[in-house]
């Protein structure tokens, strides 16, 4: 797996073979749930429930990797109508982080869906899957989307197409602000960042270079206590906006909640992909 920092330190394990073993168990366990949660019930219940679900399983979700949430800023009212959130990327606990915060649908790499239980999970969760060698799927993403917030669920995306160690913020791909634009939806930037708690960044959380997703979960069962931070800026509004004009509004609020050079949003892909969540 290829992401934009290609280092990264390995995470000294904090909890006994037990524990680690334990917080697995738990874990897959948990996974099982929300795999006949969303087969069974999602297709059954209406967006205000299925919000609902996905907050309370995200925040057991956290509880279980004993990872505590701390939410600050201008977090957005439940059920805020056409709501965007867009975030930076470090980790896949950001899906979690944010879920537990605001649950959204997410738009994600396609190649997700054949991760084993999580890609079968998140298909039935209504992620919004990209195909990003093909540029002509940006027209049925942005059908999805459209769909998506006219019935009233939350979209959230990762425009940076990859993940970082947090200490920097990419150019946003300003592709998928079109739909936001589009339907005059309000854009809730969000920061994401992970510390131990003495206060200095958690290596563990970070996902990474050549890092597996298997790695990563170890890494993480292994540490002891972390907690993620989600600082959110006031909602864009992005009425008479261009897609660019929005994506460097959410850049740039991002970049100043986590004290990082403002990069630029460029309006095209440099190598014809569709940027990834």
């Amino acid at each position: 797996m290829k992401h934009a920092n290609t280092t990264a330190e390995t995470a000294t394990p904090t909890s006994n073979s037990l524990v680690r073993a334990f917080r697995w168990t738990r874990m897959l366990l948990h996974i099982t749930h929300a795999l006949l949660m969303t087969i069974l019930v999602y297709p059954r219940v209406k967006p205000p429930v299925r919000a609902a679900l996905t907050e309370a399983w995200a925040k057991k979700m956290l509880r279980i990797l004993n990872i505590t949430l701390a939410v600050h800023g201008a977090r957005p009212e439940a059920h805020t109508p056409k709501l965007f959130v867009v975030a930076n990327h470090v980790s896949w606990l950001d899906i979690f982080v944010i879920n537990a915060t605001v649950p959204s649908r997410f738009v994600a790499k396609s190649e997700i869906r054949d991760w084993p239980i999580a890609g079968v999970v998140c298909d039935a969760a209504g992620t919004i899957f990209v195909r990003r060698a093909k540029r002509s799927d940006t027209a049925r993403i942005n059908t999805e989307i459209h769909d998506a917030l006219e019935q009233g669920d939350t979209v959230a995306i990762f425009p940076e197409g990859t993940t970082t160690a947090g200490d920097r913020l990419l150019k946003f791909h300003t592709s998928l602000f079109e739909p936001a634009v589009v339907n005059t939806a309000r854009l809730a930037p969000a920061a994401i960042r992970y510390r131990a708690t003495n206060g200095e960044p958690c290596r563990a959380a970070l996902f990474i270079g050549d890092t597996t997703l298997t790695q990563s979960i170890g890494a993480i069962i292994a540490t002891k206590k972390m907690i993620a931070d989600i600082t959110f800026a006031p909602l864009i509004e992005t009425t008479a906006r261009t897609r660019r004009d929005a994506a460097v509004d959410a850049e740039n609020a991002i970049a100043a909640i986590l004290d990082v050079p403002k990069p630029h949003a460029h309006q095209h892909f440099g190598d014809g992909a569709t940027p990834l969540a």
